[in-house]
């Protein structure tokens, strides 16, 4: 099951589980939409694609909740925006 992770790795920008500008590798590593254009939609940590992230019906989100881990690591976020 996704994680739901709250923000961008590269700027912290807080991204809700229903946010539609929230982009994720296969590995979870989570990025908003602006960021993911500036790395080429290429994840930093692993090289893959960073593709929209599905939103998890609202019904659902008291039974399955999202994360409240923050990933934040600028450093590997260099040619985001």
């Amino acid at each position: 099951m996704l994680q739901f992770r709250p923000g961008c790795e590269c700027c912290d920008k807080n991204l809700p589980p229903g946010s539609t500008g929230a982009r994720i590798c296969s590995f979870e590593r989570t990025f908003c939409a602006a960021c993911a254009e500036g790395l080429d939609n290429k994840c930093p940590g692993c090289g893959g694609e960073l593709a929209p992230r599905p939103r998890r019906a609202t019904k659902y989100l008291a039974k399955y909740p999202a994360s409240s881990k923050r990933v934040y690591k600028p450093d590997r976020c260099a040619g985001a925006s």
